[in-house]
């Protein structure tokens, strides 16, 4: 448990002269961990809620829009970056430099990032081949494939209605100029 701020000098382990950058990343993933921790809390106080005391055991309880689990899930899936690596998976197997050239501008970072946490998910198969130079490739598993529908009906609606939305964006934009 934190009980607050290290003494002045103090370092963690294997820290000594770390990069700025990657003691902000250890910040972004401490907080984020620490608001994740707090909306759990939040989502088991509503479930609580949701379940009248003395509810009788063939009663249904109050419905709960999405669990935190689910959630979690669901910002993984709907991901901008997610959503376009699931679509070119279900054309097939594909290697990394395929999916990196096929997805424009994502860095090889946040194609990393995303393919393993869609592998942690489920969603997503790697395999690498003991060949030299090693040959890694990543496929939809079954589950996987069962978003194609969902996502290439949400890829078809974004094409169709990108002239729908750059009049509406600049129509906004007109009527709020940048300050």
């Amino acid at each position: 448990m934190n009980t607050g701020p290290a003494d002045p000098g103090y370092e963690l382990p294997g820290t000594a002269g770390a990069i700025p950058e990657a003691a902000g990343e250890l910040d972004a993933a401490c907080e984020a961990e620490a608001a994740c921790e707090t909306a759990e809390a939040a989502c088991e106080a509503l479930a609580d809620q949701a379940t009248p005391p003395g509810n009788l055991a063939g009663e249904t309880k109050a419905v709960i829009p999405t669990t935190c689990r689910a959630r979690e899930v669901l910002q993984r899936v709907g991901d901008k970056w997610s959503v376009l690596a699931i679509d070119l998976l279900g054309q097939g197997t594909m290697r990394f430099t395929e999916l990196h050239r096929a997805i424009d501008g994502i860095t090889a970072r946040m194609l990393t990032v995303t393919l393993r946490g869609l592998e942690r998910d489920g969603i997503v198969t790697r395999t690498i081949h003991p060949v030299i130079p090693p040959r890694v490739e990543y496929a939809l598993t079954p589950m996987g494939r069962t978003l194609l529908n969902t996502i290439g009906q949400l890829v078809s609606w974004t094409d169709s209605h990108l002239p729908e939305i750059e009049a509406a964006r600049a129509a906004y934009d007109a009527r709020h100029p940048a300050e």
